[in-house]
């Protein structure tokens, strides 16, 4: 009675909130009519959400028996060891419970999921320091397939819009392509020009227009449950990194002779800080510290939205567990709104995420390209 209770619920919740956050939650409601508090770990479930896997995880059912089975798509498995590539499906590791190769998945929950090398007996390889082994792994996990899918939908919009102004010339867009056109004259003329200047935006605005667009697109497939969306893209920060180091590098491959000036020759600023060197040094620090900024920044944004909704939905199953089915099926109209309403929020947050990112891209930019303004800085030092 208890795991149809459950079956039911979840199933509601699925519906209510676009069974986003309630998928994952499946898997964690318990199939045993003897299951406890103890056998319900949510941090297991709001973790498991949002990190990375080798596997993309559908949903869990239970068999006549009450065994538990889960629904996943298996992705490809790509490692390097020993001078030699291994490639196999992560369906061999039958989600953990078997080994392959020599190679066994572990972690999962609250920890890393990661590949280790086995002996022939299956215990864990280590070495003479006492550290685990473990191959290079260049797996398609289910960050990087979410990705590769997100920028073929991005290359497919493109298209489509393009397609759109062949067809119709100069004539007002019409469908995708007039929400393409609006996007992009917002980022062209509320961010590009407005933070680079007029006269060198339109250098930049390609990459302004990709960042936008992809972040925009990565954190969108996020709210939605089905695959081949779901998958948290912008709420890891290998991600987010890899978007702020090109960011970074353009930055500063782009800064001209004022750029550097100013940051070993601060203006305005009094001779013994320049002698001592403490302005360098912290304008130097300030120059690897704005991407880190822009990469902590997306991530946690895009990571809170998704465990704060979560954390709704495993409330449900706790407190089912601790006081009983009517308790949890009273607490369960709460969390639904609660999720709703924060569901509804991440949508602005997507948009808003994606717009500051790229507004702070294209200001470090424009510091770095702009032209020194001799009279302010004259006047600044007659002062």
């Amino acid at each position: 009675m208890k795991s149809l209770f459950h079956t039911i619920l979840t199933f509601l919740l699925v519906a209510t909130t676009w069974g986003a956050r309630a998928a994952d939650t499946v898997s964690a409601a318990p199939s045993d009519t003897a299951a406890t508090a103890e056998e319900f770990n949510a941090g297991d479930v709001i973790i498991g959400h949002v990190t990375d896997a080798h596997s993309w995880h559908l949903f869990d059912y239970c068999d006549k028996q009450g065994h538990e089975h889960a629904v996943a798509i298996p992705l490809p498995i790509i490692l390097w060891h020993d001078g030699h590539l291994v490639c196999f499906s992560s369906s061999r590791f039958e989600h953990g419970h078997k080994d392959y190769k020599g190679f066994r998945l572990v972690g999962g929950g609250l920890e890393k999921e990661e590949v280790v090398c086995v002996d022939e007996q299956g215990a864990v390889l280590t070495d003479e320091t006492g550290a685990v082994v473990k191959p290079l792994d260049f797996s398609m996990t289910k960050t990087a397939t979410a990705i590769v899918i997100a920028a073929l939908l991005l290359t497919i919009i493109v298209f489509v819009a393009r397609a759109g102004y062949k067809k119709r010339g100069t004539a007002a867009p019409h469908g995708l392509q007039s929400l393409v056109e609006m996007l992009v004259v917002f980022v062209r003329d509320s961010i590009a020009r407005p933070m680079i200047g007029e006269k060198k935006y339109e250098r930049y605005l390609p990459y302004l227009l990709t960042l936008f667009f992809f972040i925009f697109l990565c954190n969108i497939l996020g709210l939605i449950p089905f695959f081949p969306a779901g998958a948290n893209i912008t709420g890891n920060i290998a991600v987010t990194g890899i978007l702020a180091v090109i960011t970074f590098f353009i930055t500063n491959i782009s800064g001209n002779k004022h750029y550097w000036v100013d940051i070993f020759n601060t203006p305005g600023v009094p001779a013994w800080l320049k002698i001592f060197p403490l302005m360098p040094v912290v304008e130097l620090v300030g120059v690897f510290t704005k991407p880190i900024v822009l990469m902590v920044r997306l991530f946690a944004n895009m990571t809170a939205g998704h465990i704060v909704i979560l954390g709704f939905v495993v409330i449900i199953f706790i407190l089912s567990n601790l006081f009983g089915n009517y308790v949890g099926g009273a607490v369960s109209v709460l969390s639904v709104l609660f999720s709703v309403f924060i569901s509804v929020l991440e949508c602005l947050v997507a948009y808003i995420q994606a717009f500051v990112f790229t507004m702070l891209t294209a200001l470090y930019i424009g510091m770095a390209v702009a032209e020194p303004n001799h009279e302010v800085v004259n006047t600044a030092e007659k002062k």
